[in-house]
């Protein structure tokens, strides 16, 4: 089995830090995890095309995480190299385009669009995720998504060489991207947005923003919308039908305020979370037909 002490040591050597046996429960919004085996937090692309490079060449998995808001971690955590997003942050401009690296939260996104008088990002404020998550999902909310705003991603692949996907190129759909086949790391993503008004832009913003805490269970940890949203209905008005508002297993439970999230009530673990989330799925497609198809992503 390939020693870790060496991947640490090459941490060291290429000025990349890195913690060992890290909980994830820390770095996800669900607040469940066990630990990473190594986990490395590049600041630079370069670093982090170095890590990929490495673990391609010694037979190490690895993974990607981003604010981690949209993920299920194992209790048992994950085995091999898990690469964090966190430090790969910033903003250009050219005109109305925008380039950002890929951990950039969408909420400094958005504001700094506001900023900037830039309008078209507005649906995005209050998405607990990064840039680069909501490109690898093609985020979006309340009539807008990425696909409408994006230009082109920057990438590293499995083999640690770097390269770029335009918009023609991405495969952009409900709630995927070439990205979710591909396994590549996205390291910046370029927008293109249009002049506005600030006080408009400020004022829908402020909107969603407050419609999304009247909505969703915002008070509690979760992983945001559990389902995807099947074709013809909704995955909420579905478990609700369903008299499935407040069901638990364990710390997990249907949210009371809005079916379509899972939040952890307390002291919740991934194996609470997955007999939950079969549960509901069996129940709903038992009753209605619908068979529903988990948002968030497993890992470990």
């Amino acid at each position: 089995m390939y020693s870790f002490d060496e991947l640490k040591k090459y941490c060291s050597e290429i000025g990349c830090s890195y913690k060992e046996n890290e909980p994830m429960r820390d770095y996800t919004t669900f607040r469940i995890g066990g630990p990473a085996d190594i986990l490395a937090v590049p600041d630079t692309a370069d670093k982090a095309a170095e890590l990929i490079k490495y673990a391609a060449r010694n037979g190490i998995d690895y993974y990607i995480l981003g604010k981690g808001s949209n993920v299920l971690v194992s209790d048992t955590g994950i085995r091999g190299l898990v690469v964090l997003t966190s430090s790969l942050e910033g903003i250009e401009y050219d005109g109305d385009t925008i380039t950002c690296l890929s951990g950039t939260p969408l909420i400094r996104l958005c504001m700094s669009a506001l900023e900037s008088s830039l309008t078209g990002l507005e649906f995005a404020y209050g998405i607990p995720g990064s840039a680069g998550g909501a490109a690898y999902m093609n985020a979006g909310a309340y009539g807008g998504e990425m696909k409408d705003v994006i230009v082109s991603c920057n990438h590293i692949d499995k083999s640690g060489n770097t390269g770029s996907f335009n918009a023609d190129e991405l495969g952009l759909g409900y709630r995927r991207s070439v990205y979710c086949e591909n396994g590549f790391f996205i390291t910046s993503v370029t927008l293109k947005l249009n002049k506005g008004n600030p006080a408009e832009i400020r004022e829908k913003m402020d909107d969603l923003l407050s419609r999304r805490k009247d909505k969703q269970p915002l008070d509690y940890p979760s992983a945001g919308s559990t389902f995807k949203r099947p074709q013809g209905n909704y995955a909420g008005a579905l478990i609700e039908q369903c008299g499935l508002k407040g069901f638990s297993v364990g710390g997990a439970q249907v949210s009371e305020k809005h079916a379509g999230f899972v939040i952890n009530k307390g002291g919740a673990t991934a194996k609470d979370v997955m007999a939950l989330v079969d549960s509901v799925r069996e129940t709903v497609f038992k009753e209605t037909g619908y068979d529903l198809e988990p948002e968030i992503k497993f890992i470990g």
